[in-house]
């Protein structure tokens, strides 16, 4: 399903967020509930959100159809126009230390009091004692294994997924609400969904030599006449297939001298005739 298909749908039409979020994963979160059709107001603080100035474009795709307000939050005129917007709103995101919420009279307990119907979603980097340690998704992808030195992660994991989990959260919070007539205070913490997604890692799945690691010749990435190909043809039905019409032992040195012999557009236009989860990896 597309964006604009999501988006169409208005499933959350009606209902108001406001967000004091800047970087990836609050933003993100933001886009997600907009595209579901929640009306949505980003404030920023003077200083701007860092992704204004290292990747504008993406910090313009993520508040497309979005209010987007300057609030100082140190002055007392920012928190009374902040209020006015939490007395409107049915979810607040933040993406602050605990510490730092507590300094702008932004913490649960306040928020609640203040603003008794509001959900607030909490987005941080770590919970419980280490709430205010500081951090961000390299130092989450590390402690949990996912970082191979010298090499930089390939993507954000703790702050795509983080993103995906508060959306989840405050979409339950919404419909606790609506059962209960009660609002609730959800933390998400990105070193903890860092935790959840190295899973298959710390199970042995995925490092190296497990079955989806490079131990296995149905899954793996091989080498072509000209480039890279990726196969993962693991369920039964790919693997006899494959195997059938590769004429291959199912080993990863057989696969490497099959797939030597061709391009990886062949390959891939080979993958697409068989039925063959196998792709070209672009260069």
């Amino acid at each position: 399903m597309t964006n604009q298909q999501v988006h169409s749908l208005d499933l959350l039409a009606g209902v108001r967020i406001v967000s004091l979020a800047v970087n990836i994963p609050g933003p993100l979160t933001a886009a997600r509930l907009t595209q579901l059709g929640a009306r949505v107001t980003a404030v920023l603080p003077p200083s701007g959100d860092p992704l204004q100035i290292y990747l504008p474009q993406w910090f313009d795709d993520l508040h497309v159809d979005q209010e987007v307000v300057t609030l100082d939050l140190k002055s007392p005129e920012g928190i009374a126009e902040l209020d006015s917007l939490l007395t409107q709103a049915d979810i607040l995101i933040t993406a602050s230390r605990p510490s730092a919420l507590a300094r702008l009279g932004m913490d649960s307990h306040s928020v609640s009091v203040k603003h008794p119907r509001l959900c607030h979603i909490a987005i941080v980097g770590e919970s419980g004692e280490r709430a205010d340690s500081p951090g961000h998704d390299l130092t989450y992808q590390a402690i949990n294994g996912l970082v191979n030195p010298p090499a930089m992660p390939t993507t954000l994991i703790a702050d795509m997924a983080g993103s995906e989990r508060a959306t989840q959260m405050a979409i339950a919070a919404l419909l606790h609400r609506e059962r209960t007539g009660v609002a609730m205070h959800l933390e998400v913490a990105l070193a903890g969904v860092a935790h959840d997604m190295a899973e298959p890692h710390r199970r042995g799945l995925t490092k190296p030599g497990g079955g989806l690691g490079g131990g296995l010749g149905l899954y793996g990435i091989y080498e072509t006449q000209d480039g890279w190909i990726a196969l993962a043809a693991i369920e039964p039905h790919f693997a006899q297939r494959t195997l059938s019409e590769l004429k291959v032992d199912g080993s990863i040195e057989g696969f490497a001298k099959v797939f030597a012999t061709k391009t990886s557009q062949q390959w891939e236009h080979w993958a697409r005739e068989k039925d063959v989860p196998l792709v070209e990896i672009p260069q």
